[in-house]
């Protein structure tokens, strides 16, 4: 479109302002408004649990950018605490928090709406004390809450539940950690996940797998947990069980949705309705690996196609490739890190997963202070194509993950791997790479 026009981008997060700071940075003349239901914009949800832990001290460390930074140095009118209410083609409506509404016609929109906690049904789930997080709202009231608390649950094994979990021990919190599934971290291996679990366990977490939570009882607040195999007494529970995508808006616009009812977009992240975009967490991506549709919320991500959007409404085309699923965490000591496919992934798609978990050291053994660092990289038996990694360690598990994903990305095979020319030297690693260790194995098995 030329000449001036009016983009409205709906949610203040990764994606959104991203996306708005783009279009103002290649088409100055553009009107862009954000609409962000919460107080703030542009912050570090990844954070949340530090906050609470006490890593970060004040929660304004948590913003990057604050809506008034938007609006006198980008040009960007930003509204927060104010909710779209109605959206049809070309106009939408607003409300404030304080009742007040306002139209807006828009000749282009981006939805950037993200993802909201899975609030799974169970009996007294809306019983004060029950506590979900998302917003920085959330991590104000996740603190006061904790700060009167002893005994606390945290439903969910995967990333923010082992990442509040290890924050509320560090508290000096008694903490029991639920998860349903046979093994926490359900995006590792279960070989894999038993080292995380160990870890959990050695800090004084008391991890029950396989345990469905079935009831919160309590009068006024939570008091108690029930499970499928007993009750727990408590003060304090965290619910942790997962995402999905928020796509109320979506579905007023009557937009097309696809893999776990996420927006289904396009390479230039358009929607099924001319002039409507989606980035972030609302939107599907494709999974470079397997080669379909695939929902996998990261911040980071959600950055890189707020920006995709950005460029192609303000005339810069662009198309985003889609995503590996690259991820790491930190859980006391361990870092935790995965990307691609686990074996298991790698079966329900058609592969014929080959794998091979190396245990070694980050230094040579003359060298002081090598720590001792687990790999497990998957291959297909049949092209020799890298489908996925894990790694396990003190130290050096950020430089792994990324080196190995830079190759997944670029759809490498074992023989890329192996010959992939790493640096080396004593104070650093070993001359014998894991990963170059573990692609060694694995050729052997093609």
């Amino acid at each position: 479109m030329t000449g001036k026009f009016t983009v409205a981008i709906i949610g203040g997060g990764p994606a959104g302002m991203t996306a708005a700071s783009r279009i103002k940075r290649l088409k100055l003349d553009t009107r862009v408004i954000v609409f962000e239901k919460s107080r703030f914009v542009s912050y570090a949800a990844c954070g949340i649990p530090y906050y609470i832990g006490g890593y970060v001290d004040d929660l304004n460390k948590l913003i990057h950018y604050t809506a008034s930074f938007f609006r006198e140095k980008r040009g960007i009118e930003v509204y927060t605490e104010t909710e779209v209410i109605e959206i049809d083609d070309g106009v939408l409506k607003a409300k404030d928090k304080n009742g007040e509404s306002m139209s807006v016609k828009w000749d282009f929109l981006v939805l950037a709406t993200g993802a909201k906690p899975r609030i799974p049904p169970i009996d007294g789930v809306d019983l004060d004390g029950v506590l979900t997080l998302r917003v920085l709202e959330d991590a104000e009231k996740a603190r006061k809450y904790v700060s009167k608390a002893e005994k606390i649950a945290v439903i969910g094994g995967g990333y923010i539940g082992l990442e509040v979990a290890e924050n509320l021990v560090r508290l000096g919190k008694k903490v029991t950690l639920f998860e349903m599934l046979p093994h926490v971290m359900p995006t590792l291996d279960h070989d894999v996940a038993e080292y995380v679990e160990s870890e959990l366990k050695n800090n004084g977490i008391d991890v029950k797998t396989g345990e469905k939570v079935v009831e919160f009882v309590g009068s006024e607040k939570v008091e108690k947990i029930v499970t499928e195999k007993g009750e727990y007494n408590v003060d304090l529970v965290f619910l942790a069980v997962g995402v999905k995508p928020d796509t109320a808006l979506a579905d007023m616009l009557g937009l097309e949705k696809g893999v776990a009812g996420a927006v289904k977009i396009d390479k230039r992240l358009k929607t099924s309705k001319e002039r409507v975009y989606a980035a972030g967490d609302v939107a599907e991506t494709i999974n470079i690996v397997t080669g379909k549709p695939d929902w996998i919320p990261l911040a980071t991500t959600a950055n890189k196609m707020g920006y995709v959007a950005g460029s192609n409404i303000a005339g810069k085309p662009m198309e985003f490739p889609g995503v590996v699923g690259t991820a790491i965490t930190k859980v006391f000591e361990l870092g935790i890190a995965r990307t691609g496919l686990t074996e298991e992934q790698a079966k329900e798609n058609g592969f014929e997963p080959i794998s091979a978990f190396v245990t070694t050291k980050t230094r040579p053994g003359y060298y002081p202070g090598g720590k001792t660092i687990r790999v497990k990289v998957i291959a297909d038996r049949n092209s020799g194509k890298l489908l996925g990694a894990q790694v396990l360690g003190i130290e050096n598990v950020l430089a792994r993950i990324n080196a190995f994903a830079s190759l997944l990305f670029k759809q490498g095979t074992v023989y890329d791997l192996f010959f992939d020319d790493l640096a080396y030297a004593p104070p650093f690693s070993t001359v014998w790479d894991p990963l170059v260790i573990a692609a060694r194995i694995l050729m052997r098995k093609l």
